[in-house]
Order: C-alpha cells, then structure tokens, then sequence
C-alpha cells in the first residue's frame, strides 16, 4: 500500500492537544516543585520540612492543573459547540447563502471563482456542517477541546515533574539540599526542552534556552524570598 506521503512528509500539528498540556504540566511540576523546596530550605527549614512542602505542592499542583485545564477546555468546547450549533441552524436556514460564504472563503485563498464552487458544493455535500466547521471556523478534530484528555495529561506530567526534586530533596545530605534540588530541576528542565522540542519539530537550543532561563528565574526569586523572611522570623 502507496504511503499517505509519498515525499516523507512528516507533520506535528496533530500533537498539539496532548503536547501543550504534557510540557506545561511537566515543566510546572518540575519548577513549582523545586522552587517551592529551594525557598523554603533558604528559610533554614529542617530537610523533613522541606520534603513535606515539596509533597503538598506536588498534590495540590497536580490537582490544581487538572481543574484549570478541566475547566479551561470545557469552556472552550462549549464555545465550540455553541458556534456549531449557530452553524447547523444556518446551514438549515439559508443553505444557498451558507454555499456562496464557503465559496468565497476558497475564493479569497486563491482558488477561482467556479473551482471554489465546486468545491463548496461537493463538501456541502458531502458533510455541510464539517466543511463549514473546518474552513469558517477552524475547527476540526486536531484541535478540537478534549477537556478529560487535557486534564489528565497535565495532573500526570504534573506529578512526574514534581517527584524529580522530590527525589533529588529526599537522596541529598540535608547540607546540600538547595544546590542539589537546583541542579537536578535545571537539568530536568533541559531534557524536557531538548524532549518537546523534538516531538514539536521546535529548534531545539531555542526551546531549551527559554525553559532553562525562566527556571532560573524562578528559583532563583522564592530563594531570596525564603531567605529574607527566614531571616526575619
């Protein structure tokens, strides 16, 4: 059987939804978590305090990540939805005006006036509602909101993020907990970088730059903050 791409042609878009979720859920985690422990142990916190800070934002993040994409992606469904159904009473309503809209739309990309007809009226055909979903609103099944996919997705990256400096907290000598911490997050974020730029077809040293800078940033902040007011108390 011939190749669906005869020239080796290989495309990413159809990660989009499980890719946004998996890297914003892993690269929180991993951040979240470590900057939460490192601002606490700058604190002069003991090492059990520290892992117990650590585990509480692992729950509450994963937790957390799961209701805002949740709750986030049903909203856009719904919206979704909603222009769907605005779509399927015009389609019902005014078929011929619903025909000359997609027209143009084809016509405005380049395609001539009876190409992009003809073309309207053989999808209409075929499915009116998924044509007009596709090319006047842009949505189709690659994009579309999967609000339980993008939840779990995220919860599960969330936790697998947060337990490397977990981890990392847990095996270090308690004088070394801050640095250690610091080092296995920074070079977790790097492997996630150089990961997701590969699944998303993204220039690799870019994407890694970008997760590794703001992790420092970070970590770098709720140490001082941690620092200053366990110097206070």
């Amino acid at each position: 059987m011939a190749s669906a791409y005869p020239l080796g042609e290989h495309h990413y878009s159809h990660r989009i939804g499980w890719l946004r979720a998996t890297v914003l859920g892993a690269n929180d985690g991993i951040l979240s978590t470590a900057s939460l422990m490192i601002g606490v142990a700058s604190a002069d916190a003991s090492q059990g305090a520290i892992l117990t800070a650590g585990l509480a934002g692992l729950a509450a993040g994963a937790m957390s990540m799961a209701a805002g994409e949740y709750v986030s992606v049903s909203s856009q469904a719904d919206t979704e939805r909603a222009d769907l159904e605005i779509e399927k009473a015009a389609l019902q309503a005014h078929p011929e005006a619903e025909l000359v809209e997609l027209a143009h739309i084809y016509m405005n990309r380049g395609v001539e006036k009876d190409t992009a007809y003809e073309v309207a009226r053989q999808l209409m055909e075929k499915d009116a509602l998924e044509a007009h979903a596709r090319d006047e609103l842009g949505i189709n099944e690659i994009v579309t909101a999967r609000p339980v996919q993008a939840a779990i997705s995220s919860a599960l990256s969330f936790a697998a993020g947060a337990t490397l400096p977990l981890l990392a907290g847990l095996l270090a000598p308690a004088a070394f907990v801050t640095p250690v911490v610091a080092l296995v997050s920074l070079l977790a974020l790097v492997l996630l970088g150089l990961a997701s730029a590969k699944a998303g077809g993204a220039h690799k040293l870019k994407a890694t730059i970008r997760i590794v800078f703001w992790g420092v940033v970070a970590m770098l902040v709720t140490g001082l903050i941690g620092a200053a007011f366990g110097a206070v108390v």
